[in-house]
Order: C-alpha cells, then structure tokens, then sequence
C-alpha cells in the first residue's frame, strides 16, 4: 500500500475523475481508496456506537438481507479493486454508487453498515449505479461471480434493494456534484487532496433524466 504507484496526489485524483480513460487507464480509480475509507470509518463509528449502545444496532428486519451468514474475510478495499478489476466500471459509477448507499441509509434509519452486511451492499449498489450510469453492462450473473454471490441471491438483492430506495434511482448534476465535494472534504481529512468532477459523468448525468424509466424498464431483461 505504501507503494509510488498507490500515493493518493491532487493531479492525479483530478485526472481520474476528469479524464479517467477506460482503454488506457489500468490503474485502480483513487476514488475507489477515498470511498473504501469512508465506508471503513462509518463501520468503526457504528460497530463504537453499538457497543454503547444496544437500540443502535440494525433492527430493520427487511434491511437484514443484505446480512451474510459469515463475514468475507476482505478488506473493503480489496473488494472493490475486485470490482474494479473485473467489471472495469469507471469512478463515476462508485460516487452514484456513494449516492445510492447514502439515500439506502436515510431512508432505512433502522439500518447499520457493518462488516456482516457491508459486502453485498457494495456489489448491490455499484452494480445498479452501473446500469445507470454506463451504456453497457454486464449481466446480473457476472457482477453476481464478481462479488462470490450467486445469480438468485444479487437479483433478489436488487429487487429488495429498489423497493427499498423506493425506486429512486435518478442522481441530477447538482446532486453529483454535491457528492464529490463530500468525497474531497474527506480526502482533505488525510491530507488536503481534491477530487474534480468529471465532464464525462456530467454529461451523462445531465443527459439522464429518463434514464430511470429506462432502467427499469431493463430491469427484467438484464436480470436473466
């Protein structure tokens, strides 16, 4: 981790997010680092307020599918260099997914991230953001083998999921932008670093306002 390659540097997040090339770049987007420690820090806040106190851990019973039976023994970070890896989904598939992940949490009160459920809410999540945001995609079946899930286990993940949102899928320009300007106040926590917004994801953001009908329209096509 402590490598040159790794070494999270100003230029080189504003290249990612601005002008990440998905032909030439082979590296993993930093933006993948940024959202695997902010997720680790809210699963260190919610395992500390659990301990103290028992009404703060999840209680949400349709929220507990996302729980698995053993917890994975990787790292949020290797898990989404995993995703990465396999499904080359682009960094503005992980902020959308960020989006996702922070109305999933509001609109579930009762739910907690932690290390039981953290996995399959991850690959649930990045896999929606990208049917919403990328043109093309891979089946169900293939984010299912990225993620150690079975087929049936990621649809009914996605299904529980969408209904659990409310079918709110739809992420506009200025709530993107919003959402980047979080990630790059929680790099700057590190190290005053900043993350730039994409014109590419802008542009397909600002593009996208039927894209919610569209995607679910796909829904029952895609999860064959």
């Amino acid at each position: 981790m402590a490598t040159a390659s790794l070494t999270i540097s100003p230029r080189k997040l504003r290249s990612d997010l601005y002008s990440y090339s998905y032909k030439n770049d082979s590296n993993t987007p930093l933006v993948i680092s940024v959202l695997a420690s902010l997720i680790e820090r809210t699963m260190t806040r919610n395992e500390r307020i659990a301990k103290n106190c028992i009404w703060a851990l999840s209680k949400d019973i349709r929220t507990r599918v996302f729980n698995c039976y053993e917890t994975p023994d990787m790292t949020i970070q290797s898990y989404l260099e995993r995703i990465f890896r396999y499904t080359r989904a682009g960094p503005s598939v992980y902020v959308v997914a960020y989006v996702y992940i922070d109305r999933f949490c509001q609109a579930n009160p009762g739910f907690r991230i932690n290390a039981r459920n953290v996995h399959r809410l991850l690959i649930t999540t990045i896999m929606v953001a990208s049917k919403y945001v990328e043109d093309m995609n891979y089946r169900n079946s293939y984010f299912a083998r990225v993620g150690g899930l079975t087929t049936d286990e990621l649809n009914k993940l996605e299904l529980e999921f969408l209904f659990l949102m409310g079918f709110k899928m739809h992420v506009n320009l200025s709530v993107f932008e919003s959402y980047c300007c979080h990630l790059e106040r929680e790099v700057s926590i590190g190290g005053g670093y900043h993350i730039e917004k994409t014109l590419r994801c802008a542009e397909e953001i600002r593009s996208g306002q039927n894209e919610e009908k569209r995607y679910i329209n796909q829904i029952t096509r895609i999860m064959l």
